[in-house]
C-alpha cells in the first residue's frame, strides 16, 4: 500500500478544515444551554482577566483591616457588603475568580498530562506495563478522590499549592481510563492496521493516528473537570486545608462567613453564588461539547 493511501486513511477520522469548524460552531450555537454555559464561562474569564483593575478596594485582598467597616450590608459603597475585618466582599469575590480559575486549570492540565500518556501506554503498548498502570489506576479509583486529596493535603500541610498538588495527584486516573479505552478501540481501526502494515513505528502511529482521535473526549472531560476541580478546591478551602488568609479564595470565604449566618448572610452568599455559576457554566459547556463531538450524538 502506498504512503499516499496510508496518509489519507490515517487522516480521515480527524480531518477537518474551516468549513468543518464553522459547522461545529453553528451546531453548538443551536443549543441554548450550551451557549448559556459559554456566556457564563466567558464572563468569569473576563472578570478574572480584568479583576485587579475594576475592584474598588484592591488592598482588601492583601490583608487590609478596616474594623470601622466590619460586616456592613450591601450598599453603594460596598456592593456585596463587608466581612468581619471590614474587607469589601465584592473585591474579594472578583479577585477570587482568577484564583479559582487558575486552580481549576492547573489541576485539570496536570491531571491530563499524567493520565493521557499513561492511558496510551496502557491501551496501545499493553503487556506488563499496561497491566501495572491499570491496576494502580484501579487502586486510586477505589478511593473517593476528595478523601484521598484530604489525606495528601493532611500529609503535606494546608495551603493552596499543596491543595492543587493533592487534587492533581488524585485526578489523573479518570484520564487514564478514558484514553485507555479509546486507544484500545482505535488500535483496531483499519487505518491504524494499515499504517502498522506499512511499517510505521509505534511512536508515529500514536502521534499521527491515535492521539489526534483522542483529543475530542479529552477536551470534553477537561471542560467538565474544570468545574469539578474548582468545587473540590473550594471544599478543601472550606475545611481550612486550601487557601489560607488573606488569599481571596471562594471556599475559604464561605467557611469564614458561615460563622455569621444568617444575620450577615452576604459574607457567604456571594462567593457561594460565584462557585455555583462557575461550576454550572463549565458543566453546560462540557455537555454541549460532548453532544457535539460524540459521533453517536451527531447521528
Amino acid at each position: 500500500m502506498s504512503a499516499r493511501v496510508l496518509s489519507l486513511e490515517g487522516a480521515e477520522p480527524h480531518a477537518g478544515g474551516a468549513s468543518e469548524w464553522r459547522r461545529y460552531g453553528r451546531a453548538y450555537a443551536r443549543s441554548a444551554s450550551s451557549m448559556a454555559g459559554l456566556v457564563i464561562v466567558a464572563a468569569f474569564l473576563v472578570v478574572a482577566a480584568v479583576g485587579p483593575w475594576i475592584v474598588p478596594y484592591p488592598d482588601d485582598a492583601r490583608g487590609a483591616v478596616h474594623l470601622d467597616q466590619k460586616l456592613r450590608p450591601p450598599g453603594a459603597a460596598h456592593w456585596f457588603g463587608t466581612d468581619e475585618v471590614g474587607n469589601d466582599v465584592y473585591t474579594r469575590v472578583v479577585l477570587g475568580a482568577r484564583v479559582s480559575l487558575q486552580i481549576g486549570l492547573i489541576i485539570t492540565v496536570v491531571a491530563a498530562l499524567i493520565g493521557v500518556p499513561l492511558g496510551i501506554v496502557a491501551g496501545y503498548v499493553g503487556g506488563i506495563a499496561g497491566e501495572a498502570i491499570m491496576r494502580v489506576t484501579d487502586v486510586f479509583l477505589s478511593v473517593p478522590a476528595l478523601i484521598l486529596a484530604l489525606a495528601v493535603v493532611g500529609a503535606l500541610g494546608p495551603g493552596i499549592v499543596n491543595a492543587m498538588l493533592a487534587l492533581s495527584l488524585v485526578w489523573w486516573p479518570g484520564y487514564v481510563r478514558l484514553v485507555q479505552s479509546k486507544t484500545l478501540a482505535l488500535a483496531q481501526e483499519t487505518y491504524v492496521e494499515a499504517a502498522r502494515a506499512g511499517g510505521a513505528g509505534r511512536a508515529r502511529i500514536v502521534f499521527l493516528h491515535i492521539l489526534p482521535n483522542c483529543v475530542s473526549p479529552i477536551v470534553v472531560k477537561a471542560s467538565m473537570d474544570m468545574g469539578t476541580a474548582i468545587l473540590a478546591a473550594a471544599g478543601l478551602g472550606f475545611i481550612g486545608l486550601g487557601a489560607q488568609p488573606p488569599y481571596p479564595e471562594w471556599g475559604a470565604m464561605i467557611s469564614y462567613g458561615r460563622n455569621y449566618l444568617p444575620t450577615w448572610w452576604w459574607y457567604s452568599a456571594f462567593p457561594g453564588v460565584a462557585i455555583y455559576l462557575t461550576v454550572l457554566g463549565f458543566n453546560l459547556v462540557g455537555d454541549g461539547l460532548r453532544d457535539l463531538l460524540d459521533p453517536k450524538s451527531r447521528g
